[in-house]
């Protein structure tokens, strides 16, 4: 059955959006091909003229490449809009080229338009009979937004277009500006461009050229103005939190990355029986959840499904990560690829010892820093009076690498928080009675921790973090825990295989490219860093519906951790929306 309405695979009507989608895809190919093999682009042109029709989008030229690929994409992603747009461009296309075979005789004895008629009939009836697959809704907004877009991106490329004529005019009679103005803007929105009418202007082929790209750029603004998905939903409200916080107590110890659901930046669904709920952040039209479903298990089927047909209603695309064994194999059971992105190290405290010869240097790092006179308090943020907690807030944002605030799947993304009182907070002091570093773990069920946020000060000792880690992992019994979540390792299982002898070349290949990638993404020191407690590795994976959206859904996962930044609208433009949605 089809996961998203239960209509059977290979129905008539998946097999028409997928027709119309690999339609656009082909017409894409071949308008790129078009522009860029200047023999078979000028071939196009003269069937477009004349009494020869081409098929739908078939034209030649980046710009309409531009147009079909985008046009392609935003049907595979379902959007109603785009639907609605194909229709009705092939449909009366449709009817002028029969209007055209019907009323004049020499149009018909081209087999080139009566190829073009098929090709375009077929296109509108395909979408036609798909309609039903093709139901994402796009933002309320886009079109205001997308009128926007186009007048202002219009009367920015049209000057700027004009002052590239006006640098490079060669012509011998003088222009005014409001003439090389009115030139830039027929080239902007001109498909054949007539210059007679600009008699005393003149410009080089490549200044040409630079408008069209200019165009290409506004028409994709534009098109991603109105077409765009809804950025976001409704985020955690109160009455959520209460709820959510109700199945943590039930069910908390299932999943070591459950506290991490109460991020206030995200949406929540629950289950038709409220026993489970998928908390997930809309980011670049990916739909990211992370960690597991909270609650009953025998819950989460109903928690996915409607998760899933949120994003299907919206055009995003679902994405899970960091999720278990036991969540990935439920999200697989709906119709979600697996990909293993590494592993979790999880310390049991009642095992763990600093002897042995596999822990010297650990234990030596630990009695340098003892020496050195430091010394870690830990206490539940509760039990920490408002001034110092205060006191430790405004420490640990000056302590803070960088503007952005990092973490999404393994930080709660806020900090002292009244709601939060069962985190742990550990403050390590030097000998000099000054605050140097701090640890904060979330809950984790009723006997375990998983760390959220690591601060120290930069001109502190290194090798402090290890020594909080450790009086944490000794000193257990002070908060009752028997089981402590650490960082979250990538990929490794490559650096450990990667690293043994007889390692093949394509395993060691990858260790090095993610070795290099480590100088700006610390990749393999947290491998390094999290292996010194011997842990236990829990497997994490990245769960997806399709290979094509790995790209977008590791980018969107980028941005949410806080590692990538997207371009957008200015902030005074988009400050409405933004109210809007939340």
């Amino acid at each position: 059955m089809s996961p998203d309405d239960g209509r059977p695979r290979g129905s008539w009507s998946q097999r028409g959006a997928a027709f119309g989608i690999w339609y656009l895809r082909t017409v894409t190919f071949i308008n790129f091909l078009s522009a860029v093999w200047v023999s078979f682009g000028n071939d196009i042109r003269r069937h477009n003229i004349a009494e020869f029709f081409t098929p739908y989008l078939l034209t030649a030229g980046f710009a309409s490449a531009a147009f079909s690929l985008f046009l392609s994409v935003t049907l595979r992603r379902r959007k109603r809009a785009a639907w609605i747009l194909n229709l009705v461009l092939s449909g009366l296309l449709t009817l002028l080229f029969t209007f055209g075979m019907v009323a004049a005789p020499e149009f018909r004895g081209h087999v080139q338009n009566w190829v073009s008629l098929v090709l375009t009939a077929l296109f509108a009836v395909a979408l036609v009979a798909g309609r039903r697959e093709f139901s994402a809704k796009g933002d309320r907004t886009n079109p205001k937004l997308a009128a926007a877009v186009a007048a202002c991106g219009l009367l920015v490329a049209s000057l700027l277009a004009a002052l590239l004529v006006t640098a490079t005019n060669t012509a011998a009679g003088s222009s005014t500006f409001a003439q090389r103005w009115r030139y830039g803007l027929m080239r902007l929105v001109s498909l054949a461009a007539d210059d007679r009418a600009f008699p005393e202007i003149a410009t080089p082929n490549w200044v040409n050229v630079a408008i069209n790209v200019l165009s290409t750029l506004l028409l994709i603004a534009v098109l991603w103005a109105a077409f765009r998905s809804v950025r976001s939903t409704e985020a955690l409200t109160a009455d959520d939190e209460e709820r959510l916080r109700a199945l943590l107590a039930r069910h908390g110890d299932r999943d070591s990355l459950g506290y991490f659901a109460l991020r206030r930046d995200k949406s929540v669904v629950f289950s038709p029986s409220g026993k489970a709920a998928v908390t997930y952040r809309v980011v670049g039209g990916v739909s990211l959840a992370s960690g597991d479903p909270l609650g009953d298990p025998e819950a989460w089927p109903g928690a996915i499904e409607g998760w899933l047909a949120e994003a299907r209603g919206h055009g995003w695309a679902p994405a899970v990560m960091g999720a278990s064994e036991e969540g990935g194999t439920i999200y697989a059971r709906h119709g979600l690829d697996a990909l293993e992105l590494g592993d979790e190290a999880i310390v049991d405290t009642a095992e763990f010892t600093l002897g042995g010869r596999a822990m010297r240097t650990v234990r030596q790092a630990y009695h340098r820093i003892e020496r050195a006179g430091y010394t870690v308090r830990i206490r539940r943020h509760e039990d920490i009076p408002g001034p110092e907690m205060d006191r430790l807030l405004r420490l640990a944002d000056d302590w803070r690498d960088g503007e952005t605030e990092r973490g999404f799947s393994m930080a709660l993304g806020r900090l002292g928080d009244p709601g939060d009182g069962r985190c742990v907070m550990l403050e390590c002091t030097g000998a000099d009675g000054e605050l140097r570093a701090l640890l904060s773990f979330v809950p984790w069920g009723e006997k375990g921790l998983s760390l959220d946020l690591m601060r120290r000060d930069r001109n502190s000792e290194n090798g402090l973090m290890e020594f909080m880690v450790l009086e944490l992992i000794q000193r257990a019994k002070e908060v009752e825990i028997t089981q402590l979540s650490l960082n979250f390792a990538m990929f490794r299982s490559v650096f450990e295989r990667g690293s043994r002898l007889g390692a093949g070349p394509v395993l060691r290949l990858w260790r090095s490219l993610l070795s290099f990638f480590s100088r700006w993404w610390q990749i393999e020191s947290l491998y390094r860093a999290n292996a010194k407690y011997r842990p236990i590795w829990e497997p994490r994976y990245m769960l997806f519906e399709k290979s094509t959206d790995l790209l977008r859904i590791g980018i969107a996962a980028g941005r949410a951790e806080g590692f990538l930044e997207a371009p957008g609208l200015p902030k005074w433009l988009n400050r409405k929306h933004l109210e809007n949605v939340r």
